[in-house]
């Protein structure tokens, strides 16, 4: 009940939420081991908690690993992500600059002209100070 006044909801929607919710805690009432979720995932977190406290730690979950280990693992890691990359071939990538070089050519005639048109504006409205 909580959880729905922080999102907001009035306590007439409480009421109805809760019996929804005990209707369905009633149909489930064979299976013990999971909770009755209010829409927060409650009983998603508590199985992975259980889960993950059954299973014997990893080394790296147990071992601290120091500083050089970690630089030396991060580059491998590095390594590992810039081999799944799918490069561009030489055309695609002449074609790729040379769509991002005209589409910032005419985004910058687009801002100078703009500029150029308030600039004009402004000195109109408020007078030339030569």
């Amino acid at each position: 009940m909580a959880d729905n006044k922080r999102r907001g909801e009035d306590a007439g929607d409480d009421r109805l939420h809760d019996e929804v919710v005990d209707d369905v805690a009633d149909d489930d009432a064979t299976d013990a081991e999971e909770p009755v979720s209010r829409g927060g995932g409650t009983a998603t977190r508590s199985r992975a908690k259980a889960e993950s406290a059954d299973r014997p730690k990893t080394r790296a979950e147990t071992d601290r690993v120091g500083l050089f280990g970690r630089i030396a693992r991060f580059i491998r890691e590095v390594v590992a992500e810039l081999r799944k990359v799918i490069w561009p071939t030489r055309k695609e990538l002449l074609t790729y600059t040379a769509v991002v070089v005209a589409f910032v050519a005419v985004m910058l005639t687009i801002v100078a002209g703009l500029d150029y048109a308030f600039a004009k504006g402004v000195l109109w409205v408020f007078g030339n100070p030569s």
